[in-house]
């Protein structure tokens, strides 16, 4: 196939691969530098030889192309605080808390972990993989051997009673 084929169908889809980028990346710039980068390894791949199916490639690419950026943006963050000894990460000034504010957040975490208790094994499970392991409904089910529905309406239960402890310290 030669590069006027492969223009041409790059600008018919250009609008649709840019939402689509656009849509895993959250930005438009960085979607246009990345349907740039598309084009240029889509072309320097045909120069190499033909390509049997061009248009599912040409998505694969930007696809991969935006995956590959969005793998780098996480490591780039991890860097920045992996790269920190943790002394000084613990030194970092935090904006001083007043006695009535620590007091609440203390009297709202004994009365949730006096509730929390009070739970079934299972239930405390559920919690704290969903919450603290950010397990997903199916991951949680998977491990507990319980429908990802029993998972579901574990939470909310548990949900509904933290809205309520939180309504009440509220009042």
């Amino acid at each position: 196939m030669t590069s006027v084929p492969f223009t041409t169908l790059f600008q018919q889809q250009r609008q649709c691969l840019l939402r689509t980028v656009q849509r895993m990346v959250g930005s438009r710039s960085t979607a246009e530098d990345l349907l740039q980068d598309t084009y240029l390894r889509v072309a320097r791949a045909l120069a190499q030889g033909p390509v049997e199916h061009l248009e599912p490639f040409l998505y694969q690419t930007a696809r991969n192309l935006a995956r590959d950026h969005l793998r780098g943006c996480k490591r780039r963050e991890r860097t920045l605080v992996d790269g920190i000894a943790d002394e000084v990460l613990l030194n970092i000034a935090q904006p001083a808390s007043s006695p009535e504010r620590a007091t609440h957040a203390e009297r709202t975490l004994r009365r949730l972990s006096h509730s929390l208790a009070g739970l079934t094994a299972r239930q405390q499970r559920i919690f704290v993989l969903n919450r603290l392991h950010d397990c997903s409904y199916q991951e949680i089910a998977g491990q507990l051997q319980v429908s990802p529905s029993t998972v579901q309406k574990e939470l909310k239960l548990i949900s509904a009673l933290c809205a309520c402890i939180a309504q009440r310290l509220e009042a």
